[in-house]
């Protein structure tokens, strides 16, 4: 089966209908607003003058928002479709970035470049099969004292609502729609794998990459249905009465 065809064709449809959507709201980005969450803005913290990797960064609009605060920025994704529209909109922005499509694992390859800081965001690492090749790639994508600044959708969500919790060889194959209030209804085949927390760190470990920081919150900056409106314009999913955990974040420093 060959996974990144079929999640690249996804991904390619995806694109064309999220770049229409109120939820991305490009329309407002290119107005000046940014697409950034708290979360990541507090961690991340100051990124001016330096040099920004974002893995797996859609059609870019986190990507552009980080060279607004004065990052130099690559941005790299699977789709094809996703990073034309990315080069489009810094154009449109007039902002200056970089944009390579190729799949994660080749992109060392692809781009012997060295970062500051890698950047990876909400639902990034479920459509790799190999966190320790993903990991390397992080590693040899950041220069000697180079960050990498993780913020995942958290997996305990997904056990409450009846999937594994830890990894498996099997992918998960699924027939879905879009996430976007535009969707039409149209599915699309995507493979899938569920990491557990414990592999994203371990492989960040082994990788060379000290881990300095991880935080988990009890509140997403995106709904899902089930989710219940929570303080600051953030969302929450109750369990017998107690909010659980939605989002992890990981702050590593390259050895």
């Amino acid at each position: 089966m060959d996974y990144l065809a079929i999640n690249k064709e996804a991904w390619d449809k995806r694109t064309k209908v999220h770049v229409k959507s109120q939820f991305y709201d490009v329309n407002g980005f290119l107005q000046g607003k940014s697409s950034l969450n708290t979360i990541e803005l507090e961690e991340v913290g100051s990124v001016e003058g330096k040099s920004l990797l974002h893995l797996q960064c859609h059609f870019g609009l986190d990507t552009l928002s980080w060279a607004r605060l004065g990052a130099k920025v690559t941005g790299v994704d699977l789709s094809s479709e996703s990073i034309s529209q990315a080069e489009s909109i810094a154009k449109q922005a007039n902002l200056e970035a970089s944009f390579i499509c190729s799949d994660v694992y080749q992109f060392n390859e692809v781009c012997p470049e060295k970062f500051d800081i890698v950047f990876v965001s909400y639902g990034a690492l479920c459509w790799l099969p190999d966190l320790n090749l993903w990991a390397e790639t992080v590693s040899k994508a950041l220069k000697p004292g180079g960050k990498i600044h993780l913020v995942e959708f958290h997996p305990f969500d997904e056990l409450l609502l009846g999937s594994a919790y830890f990894a498996s060889d099997e992918p998960i194959i699924e027939d879905d729609g879009t996430y976007t209030e535009n969707c039409t209804g149209d599915r699309a085949k995507m493979v899938t794998w569920m990491h557990p927390v414990s592999d994203v760190i371990n492989a960040l470990v082994k990788s060379g990459i000290s881990i300095e920081c991880f935080n988990e919150y009890p509140y997403s900056p995106y709904y899902l249905e089930g989710f219940v409106a929570g303080e600051s314009g953030a969302y929450q999913l109750l369990h017998k009465g107690n909010a659980i955990p939605l989002v992890y974040s990981v702050t590593g420093k390259k050895l």
